[in-house]
Parts: C-alpha cells; sequence; structure tokens
C-alpha cells in the first residue's frame, strides 16, 4: 500500500514468468475483492457532493437562474453558476490539454453563451450527494435561444478543410497518379457512398472527480482519467495552481475507450467547488451526462474503386467528410489508410469537416480507422463481386510490400500469414462463392472478410527502478491501466530483466508524481512505458554487474553484459550455474540497501521515419440472418493479429476480443441517436443506447502471427488495444451480402436496413 493506494503485486508461487508466456493480471484480486478504489470511491471527513445541471438548449444564452428553490433544499451549500465560479484563466490556452486538438477548447461555466445541448451551466454542491441531485433538479434556467445546426448529412456542403493541429495527425497526402482518369479508363468500377452514425464510448465507470483538499492548499485529485498528468497540467493552468500544489492520481479505471484521454467537465467543476468552498468535493457524472461529451464523430464517405478484370488496382478514391464543433476542429485519419494498404498507381484522399452545435468529438477506440477502414473494405468486397474474384484472393493479389504512398519499408508486415492462418482457422476454403448459397431453416448462411490496420506507436516515456536488498523490485512511471492489463506486462518485463520472479516486483502506476508517461492511447503504451521499463532495469543490470566485479578474484571480471545473464533472482556467467550470486548477496556485499535508476525513452525518430509502423489483422465471420425479421447474428469469429512480439498472450488475446465484440456493436446496434429539432442525443443510457450483450456473443477465436518488430520498440512489441476493432464491422457487412444479396452501407446495420 502507498499513501493509501492499494498497489497490485502477483501473488505468493507465480514464479519467474518471462514476456511471451500467458500470465494473469496481478491486479485481478484486488478488483474482484472490492479492495480497489475507483475515483468515486475515496473518501475523506467533510467531503461535499456536487451535482451538475446541463442545459435543455442546443445553442443560445443564459438569461437567468431562478436559485430559490434549490437552495432552500435542506444541506445544499452553494450553487455555482458562470456569476460566481472562482477565477479562471481568460485565454482559451490554457484550457488545452496534452491532446487537444485545433482551435478553442470548451470552458465550463466560463460565460452564458450555450454551445450545445447538455453543456454544464451550473453546479449544485450540498452536503450528501442525495440533497445535490434533488437541488439540482428544482433549479431553473431561462434561455435566449438561437437557432442550430446538429444534422451532418444535411450540411455536407459546408464542409471545410480541417486545422490538423493534433497530435497523432496526418493530413491525406497529395493525389498520386491520375486518380479520375484511371478509375474512367478501368472495366471494373465501384462507386459507393458510406455512412457511420454517431456512438458514445460508455464505460462502465461513470466519470467522476473526487477533490482532497487538506491543509496545506494542497489538492489531491482521484479522476477518471487516461492520464494523471494530464489531468494536473490542466488543473494547474486553468485555474493558475502551482503544479506542486495538485496530485492527480488513476490507480484505477474502470474502462475509457478514448474518452478519457482529454479531461473532462467534472474534473473543472469539482476543482471549482472545492476552491470556493475551501473543502473536500466529489462530482460524478450520470449515465446521462456521459453522453453530455466527447462521442466517435458521425462520418460520410465517398469511395470508388477501379480495377482490371484480373483484379489488379487501377484507382482508389476514398473522401470522407466528418463533424466537428464550432470551437474546435477534431480531426482523425479516415483516409489515409486507402493508400497504405493496397498497391495501387492513382489514389485521391480527401478529409473534410462540418462544424456544428455539438460537444468536440473525441478519440474512441480505433479512431478514424473503425469507420475508413470500414469503408474501404466493404468497397473491396463490392469489387471482388464486380470482378467475380475471391475476396481473399484480391487482397493478395494487391498487396502492398512497401507503402504505396512513399515507397517507405514496413517495420515489418506479417499481413501475409494473418490471412494465411486466419483462412485456414476459418475454412475460407470452403466458401461458395455466390450469395444465398447457403440456408438453415428461416435463416440464411454468411461468410465474410475484412482487413485491419493501425499505427504502430512509440512515445516519449520516463521510468524509475529501484532494487531492495531482501525486498521487492519497484518500477514505477505514472502511466496508466484502462483495464489493458499494465500493472501485469510492466512488472513481466522488469522481472525478466532482472531474472526475478514476478511476485518480487512492484510496478507503481497511476501518479502524477511519478515518472512522466504519455497518455495511455492509441495502442502504445507497452511500446513506450514498457521500453522504459526495460531501459530503468537495463541500467540496474549495468550497476549490478559492476558490484559483482568488485573482487580481484571475481568470475564476472572484465566480462560484458551480453556474457552474463540475470537468472533464478540472481547473476552468473552466461551458462555457467556454478557462478550464481544472489542479486541480494551482492548488495550485501556492497553494503548497499537498494539500488536505483531511471531511464528516459526518447524514440529514435530518425531511423523509425523511414518505416511505416503499423499492426495487421485479418478478420474472417459468419452471420446468420433471419430472412424474416432481418436479424443478424455473429456466429463465428476468427481474428488473426499481427502486432510484434505478444508479450502476454493471456491479456494480449483478452484486448483483442474485446475488439471484436465492440466490433459486432459497431456493426449491429450501436448508434446515438439524437433529435435535431433540439439538437439533443435522446438514448442517453444504457437501457436505449444498444451495446453487445452475451446473447449476442458466440465463438471467437483469436490467433496471432509470429512478429518481432525491433523498429517500433526495442522490446520487438508493438500494441493491440485498437487493431482487435478495425475491420470486424466490415467482415460482418461483407458476411451479411455473402448471406443475403444485401449490401448494407450504413452502420449500425440494423434488421430494418437488412431487410430493405
Amino acid at each position: 500500500m502507498r499513501d493509501g493506494l492499494i498497489t497490485p503485486v502477483a501473488e505468493p508461487g507465480t514464479g519467474h514468468s518471462p514476456t511471451g508466456t500467458g500470465v494473469h493480471r496481478i491486479d485481478g484480486r484486488v478488483k474482484v475483492t472490492g479492495q480497489a478504489r475507483y475515483a468515486a470511491e475515496w473518501r475523506t471527513p467533510g467531503l461535499a457532493y456536487a451535482v451538475a445541471v446541463n442545459s435543455t438548449i442546443a445553442r443560445g444564452r443564459i438569461v437567468r437562474f431562478r436559485l430559490d428553490a434549490a437552495l432552500a433544499v435542506p444541506g445544499v451549500l452553494q450553487v455555482i453558476t458562470h456569476e460566481n465560479r472562482p477565477h479562471m484563466r481568460s485565454l482559451a490556452f490554457f484550457y488545452k490539454d496534452m491532446t487537444a486538438p485545433g482551435g478553442s477548447p470548451f470552458r465550463p461555466l466560463y460565460d452564458d453563451v450555450v454551445r450545445y445541448s447538455g453543456q454544464p451551466v451550473a453546479l449544485v454542491v450540498a452536503e450528501t450527494f442525495e440533497a445535490a441531485r434533488d437541488a439540482a433538479a428544482r433549479l431553473v434556467v431561462e434561455y435566449l435561444q438561437e437557432g442550430h445546426q446538429t444534422e451532418l448529412m444535411a450540411h455536407l456542403h459546408q464542409s471545410r478543410q480541417p486545422k490538423p493541429l493534433k497530435a497523432g495527425f496526418s493530413p491525406p497526402p497529395k493525389d498520386k497518379g491520375d486518380p479520375q482518369a484511371a478509375f474512367n479508363a478501368a472495366p471494373c468500377q465501384v462507386n459507393a457512398h458510406y455512412y457511420s452514425g454517431t456512438e458514445h464510448h460508455n464505460p462502465m465507470e461513470l466519470f467522476a472527480s473526487t477533490v482532497i483538499l487538506n491543509g496545506t492548499g494542497h489538492y489531491t485529485i482521484y479522476d477518471k482519467t487516461q492520464g494523471s498528468q494530464n489531468s494536473r497540467w490542466y488543473v494547474s493552468r486553468v485555474f493558475g495552481i502551482p503544479r506542486r500544489k495538485v496530485t492527480v492520481r488513476n490507480t484505477y479505471v474502470g474502462g475509457a475507450f478514448g474518452a478519457g484521454l482529454r479531461p473532462q467537465y467534472q474534473l473543472a467543476l469539482a476543482m471549482m467547488a472545492a476552491i470556493v468552498l475551501k473543502r473536500s468535493v466529489r462530482v460524478v457524472m450520470t449515465r446521462h451526462q456521459m453522453f453530455t461529451f466527447g462521442h466517435r464523430p458521425e462520418t460520410s464517405q465517398h469511395l470508388k474503386l477501379a480495377a482490371d478484370r484480373d483484379g489488379v488496382l487501377r484507382a482508389i478514391w476514398h473522401e470522407a467528410i466528418a463533424e466537428t464543433s464550432r470551437i474546435e476542429d477534431y480531426v482523425e485519419v479516415v483516409v489515409n489508410w486507402s493508400g497504405q494498404l493496397y498497391a495501387c498507381d492513382n489514389v485521391h484522399l480527401s478529409y473534410r469537416l462540418v462544424p456544428l452545435d455539438q460537444y468536440t468529438p473525441i478519440d474512441m477506440r480505433a479512431p478514424g480507422a473503425a469507420h475508413g477502414m470500414h469503408a474501404l473494405e466493404v468497397a473491396m468486397d463490392e469489387l471482388s463481386y464486380e470482378i467475380g474474384i475471391d475476396p481473399l484472393e484480391l487482397r493478395l493479389k494487391n498487396y502492398a510490400h512497401s507503402n504505396p504512398v512513399d515507397g517507405k519499408p514496413f517495420s515489418s508486415k506479417a499481413l501475409r500469414e494473418c490471412y494465411a492462418l486466419g483462412a485456414e482457422r476459418f475454412g475460407w476454403a470452403f466458401r461458395p462463392p455466390e450469395p444465398r448459397a447457403r440456408r438453415e431453416a428461416h435463416e440464411w448462411i454468411g461468410w465474410g472478410m475484412a482487413t485491419g490496420q493501425w499505427d504502430a506507436m512509440q512515445m516519449p516515456a520516463r521510468a524509475q527502478a529501484v532494487l531492495h536488498a531482501d525486498g521487492p523490485l519497484v518500477v514505477s512511471s505514472a502511466a496508466t491501466d484502462i483495464g489493458t492489463g499494465t500493472y501485469t506486462v510492466m512488472a513481466m518485463i522488469a522481472a525478466e530483466s532482472l531474472g526475478l520472479p514476478l511476485e518480487r516486483v512492484t510496478f507503481q502506476l497511476g501518479d502524477s508524481n511519478l515518472p512522466f508517461a504519455p497518455i495511455e492511447g492509441g495502442s502504445s503504451h507497452v511500446t513506450s512505458v514498457g521500453s522504459a521499463v526495460d531501459g530503468a532495469c537495463g541500467k540496474l543490470r549495468k550497476q549490478l554487474l559492476v558490484l559483482a566485479q568488485r573482487e580481484d578474484d571475481s568470475p564476472f571480471r572484465g566480462l560484458t553484459l551480453g556474457q552474463v545473464q540475470f537468472v533464478d533472482s540472481g547473476l552468473q556467467v552466461r551458462g555457467a550455474t556454478a557462478t550464481h550470486v544472489s542479486l541480494d548477496d551482492l548488495l550485501h556485499g556492497a553494503g548497499k540497501g537498494s539500488v536505483e535508476a531511471r531511464y528516459l525513452l526518447v524514440p529514435n525518430m530518425f531511423k523509425k521515419r523511414r518505416f511505416t509502423r503499423a499492426t495487421h489483422s485479418a478478420v474472417f465471420v459468419e452471420v446468420r440472418v433471419d430472412e424474416e425479421l432481418g436479424t443478424v447474428r455473429v456466429m463465428r469469429v476468427v481474428s488473426a493479429i499481427a502486432a510484434g512480439r505478444i508479450l502476454n498472450p493471456i491479456a494480449a488475446r483478452s484486448q483483442i476480443i474485446g475488439g471484436v465484440v465492440w466490433g459486432i456493436g459497431a456493426a449491429l446496434h450501436e448508434h446515438s441517436e439524437m433529435d435535431h429539432r433540439f439538437g439533443r442525443f435522446m438514448n442517453h443510457d444504457l437501457a436505449q443506447y444498444h451495446l453487445s450483450v452475451n446473447a449476442d456473443i458466440h465463438d471467437i477465436e483469436v490467433v496471432f502471427a509470429p512478429e518481432d518488430d525491433r523498429v517500433v520498440s526495442a522490446l520487438g512489441a508493438k500494441g493491440v488495444g485498437e487493431i482487435g476493432l478495425v475491420g470486424v464491422a466490415a467482415a460482418i457487412c461483407n458476411a451479411i451480402f455473402h448471406a443475403t444479396g444485401k449490401r448494407v452501407r450504413n452502420t449500425p446495420m440494423t434488421p430494418d436496413k437488412v431487410m430493405n
């Protein structure tokens, strides 16, 4: 336990668990026994509770507040609005967090302007949550309403080029060749439009912030976030508080999927209340309020593919138009994948935005690729039928050995192996070529497949490692575990580096005071933080070897690290077990209670930019479609993944299964429905927002293609968080067509669309 925080450790008897073997979560026990505390579960004496009041209009101004009824509720302490909020910085620059796109970020309770429906306009603070909630329901806000625009498809003509000021975003490259002429000249063509509806993240844990103020004026904040240091940065800048007076902790996060990349408004509201009342305060969003901030943007796409009759691609034309807010240009990579995945000499890619009266969209698992790759892979399936060639054969015929846009080689690419492994496991060779070929009772049976691709990123990170004599190896970094298994894999990396049993390693994360870590997103934590952990332990190895060489008759004298090995909690000459000396004895002999090292990982971008770095997948799906009802059941999924070295196969498999489940939801269920008369999302709870449930999930098989990528990371690993989702919805769409002969180009593919 560290400062009241429960730090998970492996249980005794786990033994030495090197990377590449399956290890169950070391944080599993504290979670299932309820010992793990989340942002809304921290208590402190004198804690006040606050509930946000949200706007009921999409655009306009606040005229006045009627507070009497709210203030009359017993236990109410204060109602905070833009009229009495504490001092906040005026420049939009100070509200930009580490992942903010171009534009002016939303400023909670800053002024009387209403920019979207659901915007927080007041905060009721009380001695109890029940009193705050009751008072919030009694508060009345009068507005001067203005006309609003929230419908993307009605305003496509207003699209414009974005301001591409967002980390990780690359604008579409310039045209390659003459795509229009090549399209016109080709004998086989596909020309279609695709639509992806809005989705919301809906993690199990509601967004919450508990601000604990101590007697010295220090704020300790337990925040639902994917980056503790990002939240601290935001709070410090917005309220002008020195960073040394703010600590943000996110030791456990109950899912986030991108929603926690940016600080959400409950954090600012909780800080306002703590500053005004000079006491500790908690703000927890309701499930309804979880629909009042970022979401996956609604997107319209136009794809044209052209090929010769033998299946060789001659032209790729991919244009996308997505929504953003009036105040920021949210951007994501939607069309660029079409220029990377298949060999083609003529490529046109375009990406534009339509500003609407909504909250700024936010990254959602596999942002951009989830719908950009969907449109491409459905179009490729359509082209395969137009030509009369097997969908897998078409992809293999146009396989890109290097990046078609810039000619860069891939750092590694085992996509061919994914195709082969996935097809064999699925039995693709037995697929009947024509649609509507198989039926059982009232259901048509169809098979479909699709390709997936996602970036393989690495970002700067720091880690510290401290080896205690007769004690644990404590490794720390301000990383985040959003359910991906960060605690476990970091401990595995450290244990392997020093030859220790896993139960002797503790990995500390989720505290802004720990060494710097990037925000947990983009499938980059293992390559970034993991490499920093490996680097810190590598420096310990050097120190320990020096200690072992201190005696004149030491068998380690004159040896390099490559000539020794760390195994069985000790050091020995490689291959010579008789020379083994325990690490504890080394420390005791040198009179040291511990040794420590810090390591800063700075990616070698000069080297990395010479390559295209990506993960890949091949997804094979079987569906059954009810002829009378149009309902779709996904019966089998085989997902073949190429993501570098798989350090923990158990956790990686779980990540891919989660991505597949989400892909099924995106394909068939998930859609945030908006009533454009009010500019408001209407199905804002888990009863009406349809997610995949147990009855929707059947057989899912995951297979990993052997791959080792030392360009992406010294560990040879890439990330698996996103790649499991990409391609799943497209494979389902293609299977529906194979089952029914009906092509559905809009997601989600609900029964009314399948039946139409």
